[in-house]
């Protein structure tokens, strides 16, 4: 449960730190005073959504602290990589800067969003003042069926059944195309494999083309100037080449050490050149032997560089785009070719899986019939509580229209649907349902619900609305009855629920500095009894109305006594 929240900068709140009790933890305060600022609060730290809106006007940034105590998130906190407190508790932190950027942390470490917005699933529930509407959207109903009814491993092998349906009908209708567009494709794509084979590109061909080519455009050029090199190297008619005057200096060399052994070392230099010359110009002459030009060999390969251009630049850009192109057409070509074959294998795959689907769909559909009936009689039972005996509550089941009789859903929506006067056959809650009864009607479901969450915190924000008299008197002692299982915080206007708080904070509003400041103050027993007087009679506080609140606090009392001897 949580046991203290800290908030700076949200809003008209500058800082406000709450210490909660166990049991039943009540705010009150003006309209406009800020009570739903702490609502705001904890869903923030719980990972909802948040704006930089939520800044206070002037502030760098909004920032929430959060501790949880005795609650089980050892599993996720392992999972997630975070470690656990020394005390046990959780500690979850948020900020939000005014330019909209948020930070997260789980007992120091960072997280994200989504991760905190997980934990805070695990930690708390939180029912804002939206949530009543949303029994009036019948597409809603069927979630809150499926969530009393518990079925979740169900429903989860439902849906991949669902899906896989899905994916073979797509296949099926992909590979069952019309036989004159079946042939036309097929065509277009024995074209395309007939053009690659035909090409019969190589890999690195293109390159080796190239280079090839720069030698043959530039044949005479190199010609001149291997025959230079080989006669500077050799000689000629005119003239002795390097070779031939090496020798000589080298015969000079051997005739000068028969008479000083110190040109032995230059000697030894010359001779390593000589065969150093001749090694070249051997080389260069075998070289010059092995070129062969001819103005045939340039046509050619003229012709094949162009044709892998284009072949290339039509199927993919370059050599190996254009072979996975043809690899991907032959397989193409052997699916058309075999498609016969492959429907008939999807047929059979496709009749299996809405078997399967099937199947699973009727048992989900048993399912739901059998928690219907069960929701049904509890939340009869809850509204009964709540000062709404006469109200019938029925669920009514709608097939689906889709193929197989199927939905991602399964066979059927549900739809909630009341009578709130005797005589009245029921209808939609949308139609029927006036503001108070939609606050009692979704405090019966939530009461309903969350008895196997595991979730020990729950908050309401102004769950109250639309309520008076004996049926608030009925909302305040359901709303104390579940919180003697559970931690609850309300925020409320009315005396009958003010009254059962184990705990009772006063939200109000003042200026300082000619800004708007809300302070929230734990009420003692002096303080509970003005602030219910002023919940009861306004403004003006009198004898009469703090009589009036002692009563309450009285029967608030007395009713909590009764409720403990009878657990």
């Amino acid at each position: 449960m949580i046991r203290l929240i800290h908030i700076e900068n949200i809003a008209v709140v500058e800082s406000v730190e709450l210490a909660f009790g166990d049991g039943f933890n009540v705010l009150t305060g003006e309209t406009g005073a800020g009570k739903s600022i702490v609502i705001d609060a904890l869903s923030a730290v719980t990972g909802g959504r948040v704006s930089r809106e939520l800044v206070r006007t002037g502030a760098e940034a909004a920032a929430v602290t959060a501790v949880f105590s005795d609650v089980d998130t050892a599993d996720w906190l392992s999972d997630n990589g975070v470690a656990v407190d020394e005390d046990g508790c959780v500690y979850l932190s948020r900020r939000v800067t005014a330019d909209g950027r948020s930070v997260c942390r789980v007992n120091g470490s960072p997280v994200s969003t989504a991760q905190l917005r997980e934990l805070g699933g695990l930690l708390i529930d939180i029912h804002g003042q939206n949530d009543g509407r949303k029994l009036l959207d019948d597409a809603s109903h069927r979630a809150y069926l499926d969530a009393f009814g518990g079925y979740t491993e169900l429903l989860d092998e439902y849906e991949t059944a669902y899906a896989l349906l899905r994916s073979k009908r797509d296949e099926l209708e992909a590979a069952s195309m019309d036989e004159g567009e079946k042939e036309r494709l097929a065509d277009m794509l024995r074209y395309q494999i007939g053009e690659l084979e035909a090409a019969d590109i190589q890999a690195g061909e293109l390159a080796r083309l190239e280079e090839r080519r720069a030698l043959l455009t530039n044949a005479s050029r190199l010609t001149r100037a291997l025959d230079g090199a080989y006669g500077a190297l050799r000689g000629g008619e005119d003239a002795q080449g390097a070779v031939a005057l090496i020798s000589g200096a080298q015969a000079d060399m051997e005739e000068a050490l028969r008479y000083s052994d110190s040109f032995a070392p230059l000697a030894g230099q010359l001779r390593d050149l000589r065969y150093a010359a001749e090694e070249s110009a051997e080389e260069l002459r075998a070289r010059m032997g092995d070129l062969e030009f001819s103005p045939e060999e340039l046509e050619n390969l003229e012709d094949r560089r162009a044709r892998l251009l284009r072949v290339m630049r039509r199927y993919g850009g370059d050599e190996e785009s254009a072979l996975l192109f043809l690899e991907e057409q032959r397989e193409r070509l052997r699916s058309i070719e075999s498609a016969e074959e492959r429907i008939k294998q999807l047929d059979g795959e496709l009749s299996a899986a809405a078997e399967r689907a099937g199947g699973l769909a009727d048992t989900l559909s048993e399912r739901r019939r059998a928690a219907a009936e069960g929701l049904r009689t509890r939340i009869a039972g809850q509204l009964e509580c709540l000062n709404m005996a006469g109200v019938i509550f029925e669920v009514e089941f709608e097939p689906v229209s889709g193929e197989y009789g199927l939905s991602a859903c399964g066979r059927e929506n549900a739809r909630f649907l009341m009578s709130a006067n005797a005589g009245q056959a029921p209808g939609r809650i949308s139609r029927i349902a006036s503001g108070g009864e939609l606050s009692r009607i979704m405090l019966a479901m939530k009461n309903v619900l969350i008895e196997n969450d595991g979730i020990d915190a729950m908050v309401f924000d102004e769950v109250d609305a639309g309520v008076s008299g004996i049926a608030a008197q009925r909302v305040a002692e359901k709303l104390c009855d579940l919180s003697r299982g559970r931690q609850v915080l309300c925020v409320t206007h009315l005396p009958q629920i003010a009254a059962m708080a184990d705990t009772h904070f006063a939200v109000t509003k003042s200026e300082s500095g000619g800004r708007a400041v809300t302070s929230v103050t734990e009420l003692d027993g002096d303080g509970r009894e003005l602030e219910l007087s002023r919940l009861i009679g306004g403004e003006r506080v009198t004898d009469a109305t703090r009589k009036a609140a002692r009563e309450q606090l009285d029967a608030a009392s007395e009713y909590k006594r009764q409720a403990v001897r009878l657990d």
